[in-house]
């Protein structure tokens, strides 16, 4: 090998120690840059060139033609990848519900008003003292004005409840558009990325920095699953489907109307589908709409929530769980056990309200079939008064309206009256117009004890459960604090689940940190070591230049 050759040697080695140098000092301007991954520059040797070969020789007589610059890589681990995008996303999923329980905490507790549970003490003890003294004007218009102000009490919470709903709604379309935005920001990453590395001189190293980023944001709405190509194209899927291919996106589409086949939220909730499975016609008007989302739909919310098969994923399943797809009554529990199970006890809002509305319609109910059958009712004692039903404690508060309830879901025809809700009911007018229109005297002139010997029972009673699934029976009295009491019970696993998640996330994120995170002290001492080999190498080169100088000028001479 010539000695002008040599100098390529020394040439490639000043080349390669150059291009490490750099990579490191950009190591160094990223220390602190939050989703950086520290890039590690992959050298090889040039091809050899061959002086001899002898076939009576092991090997032939080759002499190195310096140092080859690979690529700069990133230092990554695709284990710790998945398992952080894993487990972020299902930390994302409980700390959802956690929050979500711990609101739906304070609506029944009412930390800024009158908690509902002091508005049934005082109807409890309004009955009480009723029973005390039943012919008082002044025991039967406090029975009025407490059952109008538990009614009252139950509605803010009931509407508070519902609020929360529709809070939680709009979440939704802010993070389906968040979704959608991530993925388009993929493909266009890839696109980017596949034009910067096609020639395979450089690495697009800052842009894959930046596609990493959103597939960690992508996976904490739900479970996603990718692959990358040959070419550096990234493909994702999404709870299961195609979300980002090699040159476009399944965009997904939010609905608000319950006018599509099937039915979807009768409350014109959002519900989130796959435009690309989206049954669609067009109308008389020349515009397309959709007639049916029935194979589009992103997730089934009546599948068992369960870590065992990756089923509590992602904060928009949790939020769309939460959230429910209507405002639940007592129908939601009582008419259909299954119906309950497979969609309202997944919801922890729409349990809660069909448990609470369960609870004040048979207070409601019993109250209204006691007093209606009293012997003291005034349509009983004159029969020109009117009916027994005029003088319930409780009437419908739109009585010239149909209230009929919907089961065509629940595997059930047609529609049963609805009977007495939360929001359909108020104390009767009569009533409040004159508390004492009620007497409480029997024919004979006495005071009705039978009838308030009812009432009592009928508050202490036991014989009322919270929902199919639990056994214990509660009275009027003590239902309400059974439901707090579920609750917060339900709260403090969801908080232990949230907590232990966390931790795994933090455990999972600092291994991962070890890997892709920059170290100042490692990477000053690969910039002496690259140092040191660019020293030498120009040294090298100074050699070599000295050795031909020498040789010319001796020659020359």
């Amino acid at each position: 090998m010539s000695l002008m050759a040599n100098l390529y040697v020394g040439q490639s080695g000043l080349q390669t120690s150059q291009n490490a140098l750099n990579t490191t000092a950009h190591n160094m301007a990223n220390v602190d840059t939050e989703g950086y991954t520290r890039q590690q520059v992959s050298q090889g040797t040039r091809a050899y060139q061959t002086l001899e070969s002898r076939y009576d020789c092991i090997a032939p007589k080759q002499i190195g033609t310096g140092v080859n610059y690979n690529r700069c890589k990133q230092v990554r681990s695709e284990f710790l990848d998945v398992s952080y995008r894993q487990e972020s996303g299902r930390y994302a999923f409980y700390d959802v519900s956690t929050k979500a329980l711990e609101e739906i905490e304070d609506q029944l507790q009412e930390m800024n008003g009158t908690e509902f549970a002091e508005a049934l003490d005082n109807l409890w003890v309004a009955v009480q003292e009723l029973a005390k003294d039943p012919c008082s004007a002044v025991n039967q218009s406090a029975l009025v004005t407490r059952a109008n102000e538990f009614l009252t009490r139950a509605k803010s919470v009931y509407n508070g409840l519902v609020s929360y709903q529709e809070n939680l709604d709009s979440t939704v379309e802010v993070m389906v558009k968040d979704i959608n935005s991530i993925g388009d920001k993929i493909r266009q990453l890839n696109e980017d990325i596949v034009y910067i590395e096609s020639g395979k001189e450089e690495h697009a190293n800052d842009l894959r920095d930046e596609r990493n980023d959103l597939l960690d944001r992508l996976a904490e709405y739900g479970k996603i699953e990718y692959t990358e190509d040959i070419f550096g194209n990234v493909t994702v899927l999404f709870e299961g489907s195609s979300f980002v291919t090699t040159d476009h996106v399944n965009h997904i589409g939010i609905i608000t109307t319950e006018h599509v086949d099937p039915p979807e939220s009768p409350v014109g909730y959002a519900t989130p589908y796959w435009e690309y499975a989206a049954k669609t016609e067009i109308n008389s008007d020349g515009e397309k709409v959709i007639t049916s989302i029935a194979g589009g739909h992103i997730y089934n919310l009546e599948t068992t929530i369960s870590t065992t098969t990756n089923t509590d994923i992602g904060k928009l399943k949790a939020v769309l769980l939460a959230r429910g797809d209507h405002n639940a009554s007592y129908h939601d529990i009582v008419e259909d056990t299954d119906y309950y199970n497979n969609n309202i006890a997944q919801s922890v809002i729409m349990n809660i309200q069909a448990e609470f509305d369960q609870m004040i319609h048979a207070i409601m109910t019993q109250i209204n079939e006691i007093m209606i059958n009293a012997e003291s009712n005034p349509a009983v004692l004159d029969n020109t008064v009117g009916l027994p039903s005029d003088f319930a404690l409780f009437v419908e508060a739109n009585p010239d309206d149909k209230l009929t309830y919907d089961i065509t879901d629940k595997k059930a025809a047609g529609t049963i009256s609805t009977g007495f809700t939360i929001m359909n009911a108020q104390v009767n007018p009569k009533l409040i117009q004159d508390p004492t229109l009620f007497t409480f005297r029997t024919i004979d002139g006495g005071e009705d004890t039978a009838t308030m010997t009812a009432l009592k029972e009928a508050f202490t009673k036991e014989d009322y459960v919270l929902n199919p699934n639990v056994s214990s029976k509660n009275s009027f009295v003590t239902y309400y604090n059974s439901l707090v009491s579920q609750v917060a019970n339900s709260g403090d696993v969801y908080k232990s689940i949230s907590k232990a998640q966390e931790e795994t996330v933090s455990a999972v994120s600092s291994a991962r940190e070890q890997i892709v995170g920059v170290s100042s002290d490692e990477e000053l001492e690969f910039m002496i070591m690259f140092q040191n080999a660019y020293n030498a190498s120009s040294r090298y080169i100074n050699v070599v230049s000295e050795m031909l100088e020498h040789l010319v000028t001796t020659l020359g001479s």
